[in-house]
């Protein structure tokens, strides 16, 4: 993927990694939404909404007296989100814009408006995400929330470790590093608040783990494997990671799922504050 993009989206956006973002938002989205705690009849500002699936989540609390407004960068994420809206019977359960995180495209009279900015997974695929929090705090009204979810991929932690494993990971945190990203960014969500005026009023995580003997762990470890795999181009590519170094590491990460006492322990940075 070329450094000159703006959005240097690591993973991609094909058929697959498709499967991979909807199967994850199944995994993480009931957790998201209780932490959000919204009350109903709240505005909505969605930043890198995806496929939308947490997007439609959200519009369903906050129904009938609530607006959900999705941005997406991307037309082929935009598409398959509305696809998926249509198939569920949702086409009109939320509002899709296509759109970029650092030039929101809201209408003159919607800025300073919503309640809640909310955007998980975006950050760390930006290079200014300075300017993607500043624009979410112009977007809500005074007393409004802006929720950052985002990811610090050094927390990662598996046991017992696959052997090449840890190798891998930091190649693959490396191509972060190469597009101008940040692989880190959760660590600095208060930061950011802070940094766009906005007050924060909470620094948290949501676990993201499991383990051998629960029904989910499959799911797990098919989403870090898939993080990897679609990620490869980067990796093998610019990054200069061996290509057969990089399959046999993937290999054993696929045994290692099938071991009796594996563990995964993750955490998905949360920060939120509110626009005085």
């Amino acid at each position: 993927m070329p450094k000159g993009k703006s959005h240097p989206y690591i993973h991609g956006t094909d058929r697959s990694e498709q499967r991979r973002l909807s199967n994850l938002n199944g995994l993480l989205n009931r957790a998201c939404l209780r932490e959000l705690a919204l009350i109903g009849g709240e505005m909505v500002l969605d930043v890198g909404s995806g496929l939308g699936q947490f997007a439609r989540d959200m519009a369903r609390v906050i129904r009938p007296g609530g607006r959900v407004v999705g941005i997406e960068a991307d037309e082929k994420q935009l598409a398959e989100a509305r696809h998926q809206a249509r198939a569920a019977g949702e086409g009109g359960l939320v509002e899709w814009r296509l759109g970029d995180a650092l030039a929101l495209p809201l209408k003159k009279v919607e800025w300073a408006r919503f309640d809640v900015a909310h955007a998980r997974f975006v950050l760390e695929h930006v290079r200014e995400p300075e300017r993607v929090v500043d624009q979410m705090a112009r977007a809500v009204r005074r007393g409004g929330r802006i929720v950052l979810e985002d990811d610090d991929h050094q927390v990662l932690r598996l046991w017992p470790e696959p052997p090449g494993f840890a190798e891998l990971w930091q190649a693959y945190i490396r191509a972060y590093q190469y597009l101008d990203c940040d692989p880190f960014v959760g660590r600095r969500l208060v930061a950011l608040l802070q940094q766009a005026g906005v007050r924060p009023i909470r620094n948290d995580w949501i676990f993201f783990g499991s383990c051998a003997g629960d029904r989910e762990f499959p799911a797990f470890v098919r989403n870090l494997i898939g993080v990897i795999e679609t990620a490869r181009t980067v990796v093998t590519g610019p990054i200069g990671f061996p290509v057969k170094q990089f399959d046999d590491a993937l290999r054993v990460l696929r045994r290692w799922g099938r071991r009796p006492d594996s563990a995964i322990w993750y955490g998905l940075c949360w920060a939120e504050g509110v626009r005085p």
